[in-house]
C-alpha cells in the first residue's frame, strides 16, 4: 500500500499538506535557480558591460516571484518594470554598503518624466565626464555622446511616449565612449544640460522642450546664455546666421598660398649689365606675376618684398614657412662671363633635401596644433592626443611628398616657360641656395635670363615679355595644382 503524503510528513490536515507542497515547490525552485546561476557564473555582457543573469533583491522577492504573490512579480528592486530592457547598460555605480542593522539605502537611478511641454531625461554615470548633445531629423531624435562605457538609462517608455520621448537606445560607440539616441515625438531642442556629481557617481540631466517653445524662451532672454551642447545651458541649434554674399563666400574657399620672393633689394643690387639691374627687373616681373595670379581668383599671393628693400635670405624662407605656403618661387636674373642666355630653374640639391627632410618631420609633427586649438579641443569630447597623432602623421607625409611635388612643379615650369622664352640647354638644375633650404613646401628659384647677354637684358626690361612669361608660369602653377599629388594643402 502506498503511504499517504500527509502521513509521511506527520501532517494529517489538508491545510498542512498544502503548506508542505508550497514549501517543497519553493525548495525545488530555489535549487533550480541556484543551479542555473552556478552554471552561468560569468556575468552576461550588456552593451559592452556586465550584469548578473538574475537580479532579485532578496530571497523574499524570489519566493514571491515564484509563488506569484506580492508586488515582486510586477516590479524590480526600485519600482522599475521587470520586463527585459535590451537598451539598458549595466549601472555604473555599485550599491553602497550599509550596516546590517540599517535600512537599505535607495539606489541612484536614471529617470524619465515630464509632459509634452518639458521632459527631463536623466542618465546615470560612474563619474563626471565630457559629453556632447546634438539634434537630428528624419526622424527627429537627440544624440548624446558621453565619455564613459558604463551608464544607466531610465526605464523604457513602452508603447506610450513619456512626454516628448517615445523611445531610446544606447551602447558603447568606441573606446571609452557611449552613445544614446533618444527618439522624440516632434522637433525639439535641449533647453538645459547639467552634469551633477554625487557620492554615488554623477548624472547628466537633459531638459527637452519643443523647438517653438525653446526659441520663444530664447528670444525673451536675448540668447544671453552659453550656446552649444555641453555648455551647461543654452539651446540647439543656434540662431540662423545672415546669408553671405557671393564675394564673401568666395573669400571662405580654400586658396593655396603662393609666396613670390623677388631677389636682392635695398643696398644689394644683384647683377648689373647692359642697363639691367637685377633687383629692379626681378621686382617688376614679380609684381606682374602676382597680378596674373590674383586675376585667376584661385590663389592667395604673398610677396617677401613689394618695394626696394633688403630682406635677409633666411627671413625670406621663414616668411613662406610661417604662412604655410603651398609654393615658394624665388625670382632672380643670372650673370655669366660667357655669352650664355636663357632661363634656368633651380631646386634643392638631393643630399641637402634628404637631410632637411629628417629634421622637418620632427618640426611639423610638433607644430600641427596651436595652444588655442588644443584648449578648444579639450572643451569637447575629442581626444586631443588622437587628433595630434593623425595630423602629425599627415604632416610627415607632406614632408615626404615635398621632393616629388617640387619635381612636378619644376617640370611644369620648364615646359610652359619654354614656349614663351629662351631656356638654357639644361634648364633643370639643383643647388643649395639658402632660400631653397626647406622641406615644408615645394620651392624653386627661377633665373629669368642673363643680364650679361644683350638680348636677354633687353627682354628683362620689356613689359610685353614680362606679361607673356608671367602668363606661362601661371599656366605651370595651374598645371601643378591640377596634379593629384598637389591637390591637398600642405
Amino acid at each position: 500500500m502506498v503511504p499517504r503524503l500527509g502521513d509521511a510528513a506527520g501532517l494529517g490536515r489538508t491545510g498542512d499538506c498544502a503548506r508542505f507542497v508550497s514549501i517543497a515547490c519553493l525548495s525545488l525552485a530555489c535549487a533550480l535557480v541556484a543551479g542555473d546561476a552556478a552554471a552561468q557564473s560569468t556575468p552576461v555582457p550588456v552593451n559592452g558591460a556586465s550584469q548578473p543573469a538574475f537580479n532579485f533583491s532578496s530571497m523574499a522577492d524570489l519566493a514571491r516571484s515564484i509563488l506569484g504573490k506580492g508586488e515582486a512579480a510586477r516590479t524590480g528592486p526600485v519600482g522599475e518594470p521587470s520586463r527585459l530592457q535590451p537598451h539598458v547598460v549595466t549601472p555604473a555605480v555599485p550599491p553602497v554598503a550599509t550596516p546590517a542593522a540599517a535600512a537599505p539605502a535607495r539606489q541612484p537611478h536614471a529617470d524619465l518624466k515630464g509632459d509634452t511641454q518639458r521632459t527631463r531625461f536623466v542618465i546615470r554615470l560612474p563619474k563626471r565626464t565630457s559629453y556632447h548633445v546634438s539634434t537630428m531629423d528624419r526622424p527627429h531624435r537627440l544624440v548624446v555622446d558621453v565619455g564613459s562605457e558604463r551608464l544607466l538609462l531610465p526605464p523604457s517608455p513602452g508603447e506610450s511616449a513619456v512626454g516628448l520621448v517615445k523611445g531610446f537606445r544606447g551602447g558603447v560607440s568606441g573606446p571609452g565612449t557611449s552613445r544614446v539616441v533618444i527618439d522624440v515625438t516632434q522637433p525639439v531642442i535641449v533647453e538645459d544640460t547639467t552634469m551633477r556629481a554625487d557620492r554615488n557617481g554623477a548624472e547628466l540631466v537633459l531638459d527637452i522642450v519643443p523647438i517653438n517653445k525653446g526659441l520663444r524662451t530664447a528670444g525673451r532672454a536675448g540668447f544671453g546664455g552659453r550656446m552649444g551642447a555641453g555648455a551647461g545651458s543654452g539651446l540647439q541649434p543656434p540662431m540662423p546666421r545672415k546669408a553671405l554674399s557671393p564675394r564673401d563666400l568666395k573669400s571662405h574657399i580654400y586658396r593655396p598660398i603662393i609666396v613670390i620672393d623677388p631677389g636682392h633689394g635695398g643696398h644689394d643690387s644683384g647683377a648689373m649689365k647692359n642697363g639691367a639691374v637685377e633687383k629692379e627687373v626681378v621686382l617688376a616681373f614679380s609684381l606682374k606675376l602676382r597680378e596674373r595670379l590674383n586675376a585667376t581668383g584661385r590663389y592667395k599671393v604673398l610677396m617677401t618684398r613689394e618695394d626696394d628693400r633688403f630682406i635677409p635670405l633666411d627671413e625670406r624662407r621663414e616668411f613662406a614657412e610661417r604662412h604655410k605656403a603651398a609654393l615658394f618661387i624665388a625670382v632672380h636674373a643670372d650673370y655669366a662671363n660667357s655669352n650664355a642666355r636663357g632661363a634656368t630653374i633651380y631646386s634643392l640639391r638631393d643630399g641637402t633635401a634628404e637631410r632637411l627632410a629628417r629634421s622637418a618631420k620632427n618640426e611639423v609633427a610638433s607644430e600641427v596644433l596651436t595652444d588655442s586649438e588644443r584648449q578648444h579641443l579639450r572643451k569637447t569630447a575629442v581626444d586631443v592626443s588622437a587628433v595630434e597623432s593623425i595630423l602629425s602623421d599627415l604632416a610627415v607625409r607632406d614632408v615626404e611628398a615635398t621632393r616629388g611635388r617640387t619635381s612636378i612643379f619644376t617640370k611644369a615650369v620648364i615646359e610652359k616657360m619654354g614656349k614663351t622664352t629662351e631656356m638654357r640647354e639644361r634648364p633643370d638644375q639643383q643647388a643649395a641656395f639658402a632660400v631653397l633650404q626647406t622641406q615644408k613646401m615645394p620651392a624653386v628659384l627661377i633665373e629669368l635670363a642673363y643680364v650679361t647677354n644683350r638680348k636677354d637684358a633687353a627682354l628683362l626690361k620689356s613689359d610685353e615679355w614680362r606679361v607673356k612669361v608671367a602668363g606661362s608660369i601661371v599656366s605651370a602653377i595651374e598645371n601643378y595644382f591640377s596634379h593629384a599629388r598637389a591637390k591637398l594643402p600642405l
